[in-house]
């Protein structure tokens, strides 16, 4: 199909992007800081705290009032060096509803002022943290997922990794939200990269310059920690469920991971979301046909 109808609208009012060099990241927050809704706008949840853990600034968000939780660990995108807790509230709130599960969504450091890997370190350590937090958290004992859009998609696979390397055994499932698993942007590495290279919001030219910061501070693309679908041996890694979008330049490697995990052994869903960009899980979730995502995220946590 075309691209849906809600999203060409706002991609119409788009200014022409300037892929020149890389945006300037204090600009860049600033601006995503204005788009927050207030607070009397957002999902209502039986409670949302803001905690530390320790040292990593983190939001609780528990969907009604039980005894016990499912826990979910998320990590919000923006390239590296942009996204808040903030600008990513709406999405954990969802998946909190719509999954059942307490949410812990992470406020890692970001680059250039924090260089690699400091980010993924914190991301690392909330999940250690949440998994020796069962009574402060609530939670079953039994699921400790974890859940990242674009660029916290990138994290969760390398968490997963870095769980399954260290014998740490908590982490039950991994969910990518149109993730960015190759950090090489050669543009002839994936057809998406050209078939939807300009005009739908992300957009391939300007990959390099947004993610220069990440790359600058020391993340190098042939590490596996980095780009996980340089990781040799997939096997053992928690089941996968990958979300991507049709017309998302980073479409395609998130699907080649997917298929990579499965022929692994590793239990995956790879699904696609016709008509959507690279974002849409933060900013057309609100459509009805995207707002499925999450429950599609809830069917795979819940699944027995």
């Amino acid at each position: 199909m075309t691209v849906h109808p809600e999203i060409a609208k706002v991609l119409a009012t788009l200014p022409a992007p300037d892929h020149s060099a890389p945006p300037d990241p204090q600009a860049m927050r600033a601006a995503e800081a204005e788009q927050v809704p207030p607070l009397e706008d957002r999902l209502p949840l039986h409670a949302v705290e803001d905690a530390t853990a320790p040292g990593v600034p983190v939001r609780i968000y528990t969907p009604v009032a039980a005894d016990s939780y499912g826990l979910l660990v998320y990590f919000h995108g923006g390239a590296f060096f942009s996204g808040s807790l903030d600008t990513h509230d709406g999405v954990a709130r969802s998946l909190a509803k719509e999954t059942g599960h307490k949410v812990v969504s992470v406020g890692y450091r970001l680059a250039p002022e924090a260089a690699y890997p400091a980010g993924l370190q914190d991301c690392y350590a909330v999940v250690r943290w949440a998994a020796e937090q069962g009574e402060f958290l609530k939670w079953d004992g039994g699921n400790l997922a974890v859940a990242g859009d674009s660029s916290g998609g990138n994290f969760v696979a390398a968490v997963a990794a870095m769980a399954h390397d260290d014998g740490f055994d908590r982490v039950t499932h991994q969910i990518l939200f149109y993730p960015s698993v190759d950090l090489d942007f050669d543009v002839d590495r994936y057809t998406s990269l050209r078939e939807n290279a300009q005009g739908y919001g992300l957009e391939t030219p300007g990959l390099k310059p947004f993610n220069s910061f990440y790359l600058d501070s020391g993340a190098d693309p042939s590490d596996p920690l980095v780009s996980s679908i340089k990781r040799e041996d997939l096997a053992g890694l928690p089941p996968a469920l990958i979300i991507t979008a049709e017309y998302d330049p980073l479409r395609d490697e998130g699907e080649l991971y997917g298929r990579r995990l499965h022929e692994a052994g590793v239990r995956t869903t790879v699904s696609r979301y016709a008509g959507a960009n690279h974002g849409f899980v933060v900013n057309f979730a609100w459509i009805p046909e995207y707002h499925r995502v999450f429950k599609e995220t809830s069917e795979f946590l819940n699944q027995r």
